[in-house]
């Protein structure tokens, strides 16, 4: 019912613009969303990338039809992750990555000088993320550390089936947080000692950027996503997706070693740097510039060609360019 208001919005919005940014996800959410609005901006002429984000994308690409020719049609596709760009290149699409960011200064980096038993996953409760056996790993845990606490943090789907596995297996200390505001986030990192995350599927996830720009040490399974994100016994400890017994035993090695949870944490702040705002911001505008950069070359081509004299066609690059050097500068100030 929505759809024609957003069309809509799109041919109103798109119309002053130079460049037009899609988020994408994938599948119904694929066509519904970044497909109509890369549609709009090529009727009206303007250069469009695409953000991809889906872990999702090689199911996706493989088995809708309508995917691959969509993004064939954007003047850039952009990934935020080596995995998706690995994915990407399968079925022959070139794609350039510019992380997920976070911004370090929300968050306080503090060094778990006792290591407490006090767990955190932040994922919601969603199908891919697995809390369930976050659960059932944190069972294990408590078995040796009675005093250990799980803080649950997010909405979604499954949680009644979590909350009922949470009283089947007679767990306490288990506190369902529900969803936080955004700025609440910070806090509840930096209330927890240890990041424990279970998902079968992922991409780039910020939860884990959020862990090590927190201090807070990570202890997850490894979907393809994750093993570009954590490398293990480096930044991380990583156990089969699945296997959440050895996730808990991960868990109790790092209690019982504060020592490597400290060194793991230390090495995992210094990785999130790559990842702070600061840092993609300018890649973003690298990005930016390159279209317009395209644009303006493409421009210059077709007045030459039309015997236009070099002077117009310099003036035609420039009214590319200026909106770009204007809107660093906004930035910048």
């Amino acid at each position: 019912m929505r759809e024609p208001i957003y069309l809509a919005s799109l041919w109103r919005g798109l119309r002053h613009v130079d460049v037009v940014h899609i988020f994408s996800a994938s599948y119904w959410s694929f066509l519904l969303a970044p497909a109509p609005a890369l549609l709009i901006a090529r009727l009206l002429g303007k250069k469009a990338l695409i953000n991809y984000h889906s872990g999702e994308a090689r199911d996706h690409l493989r088995h809708w039809r309508t995917a691959l020719p969509v993004l064939k049609r954007a003047h850039r596709l952009i990934v935020p992750s080596r995995y998706l760009a690995e994915v990407f290149q399968e079925f022959g699409l070139q794609v350039q990555v510019v992380p997920n960011a976070i911004d370090l200064d929300q968050f306080t980096y503090r060094e778990r000088c006792p290591l407490r038993p006090l767990l955190l996953c932040s994922r919601g409760f969603h199908p891919y993320y697995s809390v369930d056996l976050v659960v059932r790993a944190f069972a294990q845990v408590q078995k040796q550390f009675p005093l250990a606490r799980l803080y649950l943090v997010g909405g979604g789907p499954v949680e009644k089936e979590v909350r009922a596995l949470v009283q089947e297996l007679g767990l306490v200390r288990v506190e369902f947080r529900g969803l936080l505001p955004h700025q609440e986030i910070p806090r509840v990192y930096g209330e927890a000692d240890v990041f424990v995350n279970a998902s079968w599927l992922d991409n780039m996830p910020l939860s884990i950027l959020e862990a090590f720009a927190s201090g807070t040490p990570v202890v997850s399974t490894a979907p393809e996503g994750i093993r570009h994100l954590v490398e293990h016994e480096r930044t991380g400890l990583l156990s089969p997706v699945g296997d959440w017994q050895l996730l808990a035993e991960n868990v109790v090695r790092l209690l019982r070693d504060p020592t490597l949870a400290l060194r793991l944490a230390r090495q995992a702040h210094v990785e999130c740097a790559r990842y702070d705002w600061a840092c993609v911001r300018g890649q973003w505008l690298r990005v930016y510039r390159s279209v317009f950069l395209a644009e303006s070359l493409h421009q210059e081509t077709n007045l030459l060609e039309s015997g236009s004299r070099p002077a117009a066609a310099a003036a035609a690059a420039l009214s590319i360019a200026g909106p770009v050097k204007e809107r660093e500068l906004a930035e910048q100030s």
